[in-house]
């Protein structure tokens, strides 16, 4: 993978230990959002201040091999960190799903393309629909297509 540098766990200790047992397991174990039996997939960017690897689980929407990664953070007023990593740096991001990960361009989406990839997100977690309703700001949604 292309992704080099020193690898700073997330400051939350829930994070650190789903993205261990995910990585450790090749996603048998840690695979899904807690107790909810909804899927999800490893991210892995680098930080664009600090330069440092960063890593997190996102909800698990793919389609045709691309997934979808929704900056939601909730429905919090900002978007999160991670939005502003892969914006800054398209190319730093690799995606685990299963055991093995990939590295990953990611472009943000808009318009009827958006729609598409927001239903498909709903479908798959529908607290993104109700986070929505919590900001002003339009959740961004990042589509990651494997690299060759």
């Amino acid at each position: 993978m292309t992704l080099t540098g020193e690898y700073v766990p997330s400051p939350s200790q829930w994070v650190r230990d789903q993205v261990e047992a995910y990585e450790r397991s090749g996603g048998r174990e840690a695979s899904t959002l807690g107790d909810t039996g909804m899927p999800v997939v490893i991210v892995t960017t680098r930080g664009n201040k600090s330069g440092n690897i960063r890593k997190f689980a996102l909800m698990r929407v793919e389609h045709d091999g691309e997934y979808a990664l929704v900056a939601s953070k909730g429905g919090a007023p900002s978007h999160p960190e991670w939005y502003h990593n892969l914006t800054a740096d398209p190319e730093a991001c690799m995606i685990q799903d299963g055991p093995e990960p990939f590295d990953a361009t990611v472009r943000e989406v808009d318009g009827a393309e958006r729609d598409a990839w927001w239903e498909r997100a709903v479908a798959a977690y529908p607290p993104y629909g109700e986070y929505q309703t919590k900001t002003e700001r339009r959740i961004p949604v990042l589509v990651a297509s494997r690299r060759s």
